[in-house]
């Protein structure tokens, strides 16, 4: 959908955003997407814009927060009804913002019904067959941001209105509700050691990075999301047999002990066999200062500048990741630092983002306005609990600072 350019005069805005009801916003360990609306939140506040999170219970992100589900439901075990109503207790408890951004499936083919909502949508995953009618279907009337420019070219003409590449609020780690250290930490890379971080599936190529690992002498740490059963599978028949002493498999890990982890890293390996819209791992392993070692694929040539913060390979090729490993030492850290304060912070992304929203209101003809403080929760449907914690009170009433 084509927006005519947003008006910078214009004055803060109130923005409802959507998340997913799988995993909590931030989540405790893996999940991309809730690690980027939680860094979309804060920007968004810190900039002086209301913003309400329809979200789960269990949310800690310190801004205006409202649910129907009291904690995550799960990555994989839910269906389209419990998306379904995800999304049609949002758009109630969010009906007076100046803008909805949803980052479910089910909602921007809900929003259709709501001509005179502005409504912005985000796809986190691939334009491809299963996706891509959905987002032909509202593409007309909704606009719809892709995360990479060559997510974006995938994706039927006309359908993508803007690429904003994700953020990251590299002056804060959050490790719980309003806790956090000072800055991510920039690292040493002083563990000697590759860093393999994502989920446990074939297509991020966990079976890969084992075996660039041990052919270049480089230890290997696995740090892995393994809880569907698929995932189990892949690690039982293709990792567990190559663990031993240079290959250690540490679990799941979030919050600040991630980034510790990335910062010790000689480097990120990420050999993924797929076409990525994105990966924030990347650019979370660039604000520790440390190179990425990538598949030329997807996004990652627009996140690693090859020769310079990392190295992009061929994942078929296990000589080249060998090659690039015993190369990253020579890195320089700081410019990998420097590269993710410069082009993936958080304040950039939700500065783009509101340019986005702004057109979209102003295409839709509604006057914005600020939303009002004072505790709406009772608007709500019965079933959408208000929170109990005064630090971060629900629905419209200002968060903590």
């Amino acid at each position: 959908m084509p927006l005519a350019p947003a008006d910078p005069m214009s004055t803060s805005l109130s923005v409802g955003i959507v998340a997913p009801p799988w995993l909590a916003v931030p989540p405790p360990a893996y999940g991309g997407t809730e690690n980027m609306l939680d860094a979309l939140a804060r920007g968004l506040q810190r900039a002086g814009h209301e913003v309400l999170l329809f979200t789960t219970g269990d949310a800690t992100c310190p801004v205006p927060r409202a649910w129907c589900y009291p904690h995550a439901l799960g990555v994989g075990t839910g269906g389209a009804a419990d998306e379904c109503r995800q999304v049609v207790e949002a758009y109630e408890a969010l009906r007076d913002v100046d803008v909805i951004h949803d980052h479910t499936l089910v909602g921007p083919l809900y929003a259709c019904g709501f001509p005179e909502r502005p409504v912005v949508t985000t796809n986190h995953g691939p334009f491809n067959a299963i996706l891509a009618p959905i987002y032909r279907a509202v593409g007309d009337r909704i606009p719809v941001i892709a995360i990479s420019r060559h997510q974006a070219s995938t994706a039927e003409e006309g359908v993508v209105t803007a690429v904003i590449h994700h953020g990251l609020d590299v002056d804060r780690v959050p490790v719980g509700e309003g806790e956090g250290v000072d800055r991510v930490p920039v690292g040493e890379g002083e563990g000697g050691y590759a860093l393999f971080l994502g989920r446990m599936h074939p297509d991020k190529g966990v079976d890969i990075a084992i075996a660039a690992a041990q052919a270049s002498g480089m230890p290997l740490r696995i740090a892995a999301k393994m809880s569907e059963p698929h995932e189990r599978q892949y690690f039982d028949a293709q990792v567990a047999p190559l663990l031993g002493a240079s290959v250690e498999f540490v679990g799941e890990v979030g919050g600040a002990e991630k980034f510790e982890l990335l910062g010790a890293a000689t480097c990120l390996l990420n050999p993924v066999r797929w076409a990525e819209p994105f990966g924030l791992v990347m650019i979370e392993a660039l604000a520790c200062g440390t190179p990425v070692v990538t598949s030329d694929r997807g996004a990652a040539p627009e996140i690693v500048d090859n020769g310079e913060t990392g190295f992009l390979c061929q994942s078929e090729r296990v000589d080249g990741l060998v090659s690039a490993l015993h190369r990253v030492p020579t890195l320089d850290r700081a410019k990998c630092r420097a590269m993710a304060e410069q082009r993936f912070s958080a304040d950039r992304m939700s500065a783009e983002h509101i340019e986005v929203y702004r057109a979209a209101i102003g295409a839709s003809g509604r006057p914005s306005s600020v939303v009002p403080t004072g505790d709406v929760s009772r608007d709500a449907s019965p079933d959408v609990a208000a929170s109990s914690d005064p630090l971060v009170p629900i629905a419209r009433v200002p968060s903590a600072a």
